[in-house]
């Protein structure tokens, strides 16, 4: 039996006088922060490094402490904010003058969001590929250290990794449960286990199955709630 967590739009409206809680929310949102960012502004961006990661961050928790059920999908009107909050961003900075008029005629018509964003990829130079291999380089080697801590190595993880579609789509249902349960990622992460007779309660797959793939469930997990936005953005994980 899969077991569904509560919906993110459920969760944001419960939260939003809870300020732990909205840290934990934006800690585990970052690499979607980060995504929206790098879309928007057409560039690769590091947290601690670059601007805009922190106008996303403090746009993310805007969001939440202003969502209401009217406003449809958080994720969807979390992901607007960033964008207008960018664009605020780099009319002050006076660094993009075609970011001006659009912004000035934005509305929440589909032909004007994509209107800002072909106005903001013009406006804002890409990050070279050589610079961007730097940074995945920088990644991987942190990914090295962080599987470490768990006795594995990426000749591990590979030889774990499914071969077979239908495999792959099991492993990232139980991924998903995983990065979507607060209470279970911390345990994982901090006893660094991997509760397999849980989820194999919970999916109804067989334990066999979960132990060949438990090295490829951990790096997956780790890498999509950990720091790695530039790995996360090159794998297919589907």
């Amino acid at each position: 039996m899969e077991i569904h967590a509560a919906s993110i739009n459920e969760r944001v409206e419960s939260i939003k006088e809870n300020k732990m809680e909205i840290d934990r929310l934006i800690q585990e949102y970052k690499p979607f922060i980060a995504s929206v960012v790098e879309g928007s502004a057409g560039k690769y961006v590091r947290y601690g490094e670059d601007d805009e990661l922190s106008i996303g961050l403090i746009a993310f928790e805007e969001s939440i402490r202003s969502y209401d059920r009217s406003k449809g999908n958080f994720l969807a009107f979390a992901k607007n904010v960033i964008k207008r909050r960018l664009i605020d961003y780099y009319r002050r900075e006076n660094k993009h003058s075609k970011v001006v008029p659009l912004m000035d005629n934005c509305s929440n018509t589909e032909s004007d969001d994509n209107e800002m964003d072909l106005g903001m990829h013009e406006s804002i130079k890409i990050y070279s590929d050589k610079q961007i291999a730097e940074y995945r380089k920088d990644e991987i080697i942190e990914l090295k250290e962080e599987l470490g801590k768990w006795g594995l190595t990426f000749f591990d993880v590979a030889k774990s990794s499914p071969k077979h579609n239908g495999t792959r789509k099991i492993y990232m249902q139980v991924i998903d449960y995983i990065t979507t349960n607060s209470g279970l990622l911390n345990t994982i992460k901090n006893k660094r286990y991997l509760p397999i007779a849980e989820i194999e309660k919970n999916f109804k797959i067989p334990r066999k199955k979960i132990e060949r793939g438990r090295n490829y469930i951990i790096a997956v997990v780790l890498v999509k709630t950990g720091d790695f936005q530039y790995i996360n953005s090159f794998v297919d994980w589907r």
